[in-house]
């Protein structure tokens, strides 16, 4: 062993940006056994995907406190490690009441209860001892003015501190105001032969941030038609090639993301988020690319996806499906996305509007392309192939011209794909 001399605590660790509980989906280790550094503990399902937990000791698994199926928060107890003969301790007792989540691309607040040896673990609370809040004066005093009770806020600055911009992005209640009211939901009436499914914790999370984009987040949209057929055609030659030497094969979708990124970077002012009293422009185009997945979406994102090659691009895509659907995607791999894409074009849709991807201020939503009646340079009927490429802008961040500007320089990449390729 180590020669420690403290059982340690093993907690539920952040696994996602936004994470602020998980589910013990199953242990992978029994009371009793042995465990090594690295070790696969459980699978623990998050708001993102299910994720393996691994040891960041080793030891005896002395107990287990939070059983399988069992839902926990950030920095709850879950099982405890130990020396042979050492005695097991109970499960530590919560000090501090966890606060409430931030609200999508912000910092989940948690507090984590500590035992023997316990370890701290990730995310901060604005809250301090005895329920005190920790805030910047000015964001006190904007919050006297705008009505905005600091206690439900979890702050972005140093330490969980809450800051201007925690303050200016929270709803507007009216000095006198107090909480806000919560929002009346219209309940089905399930009948006897109904099913109820309970929504798992990622599914709670996406409609959690799904309603805050549309109800937060001004959107207007755009749409474009793209001549699909360049890139059909490039495809085709490519994919004959490398079938060939056994390369790489590609999808529509891979030339897609490409364009995307490209564009992005030429028109920089899409690649960018809102930020309360600013706009934060980025200087990497990460691009999270839309998965599904049995139980909802993902959106492993791509970094630096302007400066890499078509087949740098495909490779990864293909990668992060495969590791998707297997749940073997890390939490890092979810962070730090700047513009998404989504493609329905595989499942036979035309064109669709999709929800902005908080807190990035666009989205793109890729159709089918599809054979249909054109009329050509000469004025003839002819069979072309076409595409719609939809845009959902958030309107603080994007104006009408910016984006139709985007739209423009996306659809040029598209239809002269040969550009992506030098």
């Amino acid at each position: 062993m180590n020669g420690r001399l403290m059982a340690i605590i093993i907690e539920m660790p952040k696994l996602s940006d936004t994470m602020t509980e998980g589910t013990l989906v199953r242990w992978l280790k029994k009371e009793g056994d042995k465990v090594r550094t690295g070790d696969v503990l459980a699978e623990v399902e998050t708001d993102k995907a299910t994720m393996e937990m691994a040891a960041d000791d080793e030891g005896i698994l002395g107990k287990i406190y939070v059983p399988a199926g069992s839902k926990a928060g950030l920095g709850v107890a879950l099982a405890v490690l130990v020396e042979e003969g050492e005695a097991v301790p109970d499960a530590p007792t919560a000090k501090v009441p966890a606060a409430p989540a931030a609200a999508a691309g912000g910092a989940p607040a948690a507090a984590a209860p500590r035992g023997p040896g316990a370890k701290a673990s990730g995310g901060s609370a604005a809250g301090g001892a005895g329920g005190r809040v920790k805030a910047s004066p000015l964001a006190k005093k904007l919050a006297a003015e705008r009505g905005v009770d600091l206690r439900t806020l979890a702050g972005s600055g140093p330490g969980g501190r809450i800051v201007r911009a925690d303050v200016l992005g929270a709803p507007v209640g009216g000095p006198a105001a107090g909480a806000a009211k919560p929002v009346q939901t219209i309940r089905p009436v399930a009948g006897p032969d109904d099913t109820r499914i309970p929504l798992t914790g990622m599914r709670t999370i996406i409609a959690e941030r799904l309603l805050m984009s549309k109800t937060q987040i001004p959107h207007f949209y755009l749409n474009i038609e793209v001549d699909a057929g360049p890139i059909m055609a490039l495809r085709q030659e490519i994919n004959a090639g490398t079938e060939k030497s056994g390369g790489n094969k590609y999808t529509v979708n891979d030339f897609i993301l490409k364009a995307v990124a490209a564009a992005a970077a030429q028109v920089p002012a899409v690649n960018a988020s809102f930020d309360g009293d600013s706009i934060v422009q980025f200087a990497a185009v990460n691009l999270s690319v839309a998965v599904a997945v049995e139980d909802g979406l993902v959106t492993p994102v791509l970094r630096n996806a302007d400066k890499k090659s078509l087949l740098e691009v495909s490779t990864a895509v293909k990668d992060f499906a495969a590791r998707a659907k297997g749940k073997k995607l890390s939490p890092d791999e979810f962070a730090g996305g700047t513009i998404t894409v989504s493609n329905l074009g595989a499942y036979g849709i035309d064109n669709f509007d999709a929800i902005i991807n908080p807190p990035q201020a666009a989205i793109l939503s890729i159709g089918a392309a599809k054979k249909v009646p054109v009329v050509n340079a000469k004025g003839e009927i002819t069979v072309g192939n076409r595409m719609w490429v939809g845009m959902s802008c958030d309107h603080r961040v994007v104006d009408g011209a910016v984006g139709a500007t985007y739209l423009a320089a996306l659809k040029k990449l598209l239809e002269n794909p040969a550009l992506m390729l030098v």
